[in-house]
């Protein structure tokens, strides 16, 4: 009776096979460490991440003696913006209420933006100078402060610039886009139904109205008037008198104080020991909540991680 050959492995595939094996055995103890690695490694940035967000809180103990209260007045004014009126307004009372306030500094650099907003932080500006008549305000311009940000520099008792800053603007815009005779040469016809005679104001897609026009710039003409009012009851008999002032034009610090828009040349560190006189300067201008900056932090983080992910795939 014949017997069956014994089945065994050739010696080079046992190799291959263990070789494989202990690979992946590798590989997988690699990644687990690269794993463990990645994972503390991101607990250490959020943990970083954190403490940076919450260092104002170890910074409570407020410096003794006098100050000079600085609020920063930066980007568009826009309602839900770091520039809105509610968050100056709240960092205007805080810096007006603290005991060692010698003098408020509003530090601008803005092109402009919501005539509401400016005037509500205008007003606010008046209210709190007439409950502390002997705290100065002296607004500081960096690079620009035109329409809006200006209308809340008129407030000051003084304005300091630079010779290169941009200011003025004084006047109001409302702009847009007629899309009329486009839509006549590629022959689309336009379907509006409205209930109220004027419901369509300016749509771009139609004619343009007399009537509707007039009307509009009754109202540019009005808010316009508001404006020049304002800067004239901030500035007084220091203004010029020059047509071209409430024109929208714009102007250097240089001519600005030719003009009586401005009345130095000083930066904040000069206006808080020379003309405060409290050389220490605290910054009043309120922080975003805690939790939206944390977020917006590892918001930023995450998508940058990711966005080098993706480079690194293209690499390779």
């Amino acid at each position: 009776m014949a017997q069956e050959p014994e089945m065994t492995s050739r010696p080079w595939e046992r190799e291959v096979l263990e070789k494989l094996v202990l690979e992946g055995i590798a590989e997988q103890r690699r990644a687990r460490r690269w794993n463990l690695f990645f994972k503390f490694l991101f607990f250490a940035y959020l943990v970083a991440v954190t403490l940076s967000v919450f260092k104002p809180w170890a910074e409570i103990a407020p410096p003794a003696g006098k100050i000079t209260a600085k609020l920063e007045v930066k980007g568009i004014l826009l309602e839900d913006s770091p520039a809105s009126a509610q968050v100056l307004i709240k960092g205007l009372k805080r810096a007006f209420s603290d005991p060692r306030t010698q003098g408020v500094l509003l530090e601008l650099n803005s092109p402009g933006g919501s005539p509401v907003q400016a005037a509500y932080v205008y007003e606010a500006i008046l209210r709190f100078k007439r409950q502390k008549p002997r705290l100065p305000v002296i607004a500081v311009v960096a690079d620009v402060c035109a329409s809006g940000c200006y209308y809340i520099a008129a407030a000051a008792d003084k304005i300091y610039v630079n010779p290169a800053s941009i200011l003025g603007s004084i006047g109001v815009i409302m702009n847009g886009f007629g899309f009329v005779e486009a839509l006549s040469k590629l022959g689309i016809e336009r379907r509006l139904l409205t209930a109220g005679e004027h419901k369509a104001l300016l749509d771009p897609f139609s004619p343009v109205k007399p009537e509707e026009k007039a009307h509009v710039q009754s109202l540019l003409q009005e808010v316009h008037r508001q404006f020049i009012e304002a800067v004239k009851r901030g500035r007084g008999e220091r203004l010029k008198d020059d047509p071209k002032l409430f024109s929208g034009l714009v102007w250097t610090g240089s001519q600005s104080l030719e003009l009586g828009l401005a009345d130095g040349i000083g930066d904040a560190d000069y206006v808080a020991e020379e003309v405060i006189g409290a050389g220490k300067i605290v910054d009043f201008t309120p922080e975003e909540d805690v939790f939206v900056r944390l977020a917006r932090k590892l918001g930023a983080s995450l998508g940058e991680t990711l966005l080098q992910s993706l480079r690194w795939g293209a690499v390779r």
